[in-house]
């Protein structure tokens, strides 16, 4: 039997997509065994409710973002479900959609350490694989991890979404910290002012 090709759900707001996105989700479709990542932008994070810029807008930038990005792809499947949105919920939901691949969920390890708080966890440890990525300050031992969960040594870099919107409200040029046409994107929207 031929293993399922795998992958990578790596959600967020992107609000905006910024450059450490990029390179994270980049060094993961190419020196993991993910075939693709898929950059899921959610409506809402239950745990965050975060105060987000229109989803249009956000999509938009995904997709300029990932347009000449191999084995990257934006995708708005969490746009169409019902709210609140729950990862659970997704995922079976692209399981069913594409029997074909193998999902597996991407996380920082900030999240990590507040899982058992997602709704039906053991269940997506179980099903789909998740694939954790470092953040500063939130470090994680591998030897603690269950059955199936990876740690991966992913660069980081300490780089936010809340810091760029910011910067952009004090007038600062930030188009050097986002993918190519976010920038021009967002002064062209009246975005984050």
């Amino acid at each position: 039997m031929v293993p399922l090709a795998q992958i990578g759900v790596f959600g967020g707001s992107f609000n905006p997509v910024h450059c450490g996105h990029m390179m994270l989700a980049s060094w993961l479709a190419q020196f993991t065994s993910l075939s693709e990542v898929w950059m899921m932008l959610s409506p809402e994070n239950p745990l965050k409710h975060p105060n987000t810029t229109n989803s249009v807008h956000r999509m938009a930038m995904l997709e300029m973002a990932v347009d000449h990005a191999p084995r990257l792809k934006a995708c708005d499947i969490e746009l169409h479900l019902p709210r609140p949105s729950y990862t659970i919920n997704t995922l079976r939901e692209l399981k069913r959609r594409w029997p074909q691949y193998q999902f597996r969920l991407i996380i920082g390890s900030d999240n990590w350490l507040i899982f058992d708080q997602w709704r039906n966890h053991d269940e997506i440890i179980s099903d789909f694989s998740p694939i954790i990525y470092p953040r500063p300050g939130y470090d994680i031992s591998h030897l603690t991890l269950p059955r199936g969960v990876e740690m991966v040594n992913a660069p980081t870099i300490e780089l936010s979404s809340t810091m760029i919107r910011q910067a952009i409200t004090e007038g600062k040029k930030m188009n050097h910290f986002l993918p190519h046409g976010v920038y021009q994107y967002i002064i062209t929207h009246n975005l984050y002012k």
